[in-house]
């Protein structure tokens, strides 16, 4: 019965988790346009960090609970859906509604794809060097931190007009107030939700024998990936690929940096610090760099068309696939 319950206490946390995260998306997306920053740049750090607020919170409550290893797993987890389940969705999406010209990424300007690859660079690097020196401490965690504090800053300095160069009207500008007041309340409603939602995927993951890791890689990365699911193609559905890359790249890049740095920090703040073996993640670690390696060379080649979709959508599957037969080679719990 237990069980039960938890599992009904995962779908409800979702689906809340879903909405509260639209909510400050959609009006997290109204304070930039009153404050005139470029779609790149709102897709990187504004946008990015809204979608990310999901993983934000599973990481706070699994540091404070002692459960890190469900933040990790849903980290790099999430950066395998937002690339391979999201963009290849798009593409066949677009595919099918205009069939004879679909290369989302032929117009893009220089300056959007040097942000996309210095995002892909870093969400690329990051686990693969944690995994060679094998065991991550608070100390690494302060490094990543003050990464994502670093080059936030940088981009904060570079402040461009929306495209088209349209005017905010005075009436928006005074409506700002209440925009920032129905992005806080939406935060509120992310924490609250990720909290059940972690400790019910934990409950289930003893329960069923199920390494909290893997736990954290499939159901709540999937979960935590909604917002990016649900706006990100309604991006691209709409003519606004740059919105969405930057969206994407982004939230691998904020995953990678300020989550992942907070879920190996915040112990050592708590006193209680720990080493964290990295080496379990690999499998995780091996698919994101995959996605990642593959987005960098279609962005490179300037084509992104069905083709491509189908082969991140084959990744996706590769991996699911992979991550399943993981869990049936796990010893039964004694």
């Amino acid at each position: 019965m237990e069980v039960v319950i938890a599992v009904f206490v995962v779908l409800v946390s979702l689906v809340v988790l879903d909405q509260a995260s639209h909510l400050t998306i959609t009006n997290a997306i109204k304070v930039s346009e009153v404050t005139q920053l470029s779609k790149t740049s709102v897709g990187f750090s504004l946008l990015a960090f809204s979608t990310s607020l999901p993983e934000l919170s599973v990481a706070f409550i699994a540091a404070l609970s002692g459960d890190a290893p469900v933040s990790v797993g849903n980290v790099l987890g999430s950066n395998i859906v937002n690339i391979t389940l999201i963009i290849g969705l798009a593409v066949l999406l677009l595919s099918l509604r205009r069939p004879r010209k679909v290369n989302i990424i032929s117009s893009f300007a220089r300056e959007e794809l040097s942000s996309l690859y210095f995002g892909l660079f870093v969400s690329s690097v990051i686990p693969l060097s944690l995994v060679y020196i094998a065991d991550a401490s608070w100390f690494v965690g302060l490094v990543l931190i003050l990464i994502f504090i670093y080059y936030t800053y940088q981009l904060s300095k570079i402040r461009l007009p929306l495209e088209g160069g349209t005017a905010v009207s005075d009436e928006e500008k005074k409506k700002l107030k209440k925009y920032v007041s129905l992005v806080l309340l939406g935060v509120a409603g992310v924490v609250l939700s990720a909290y059940f939602l972690v400790e019910s995927a934990v409950a289930i993951a003893g329960f069923m024998g199920i390494p909290e890791s893997l736990i954290g890689a499939t159901v709540i990365a999937f979960g935590t990936s909604l917002p990016e699911l649900s706006l990100d193609l309604r991006a691209f559905l709409k003519g606004h690929p740059s919105l969405a890359f930057g969206d994407i790249v982004g939230s691998s890049f904020v995953n990678m940096t300020l989550i992942l740095g907070i879920t190996l920090f915040i112990p050592m703040l708590l006193g209680s610090p720990f080493s964290m073996n990295m080496g379990v993640f690999q499998n995780l670690v091996i698919f994101s760099l995959i996605s990642n390696l593959f987005l960098w060379y279609f962005l490179s080649m300037g084509r992104l068309t069905w083709r491509e979709g189908a082969i991140f959508l084959f990744i996706y599957l590769l991996f699911l696939a992979t991550t399943f037969g993981a869990i049936q080679l796990q010893p039964p719990p004694t």
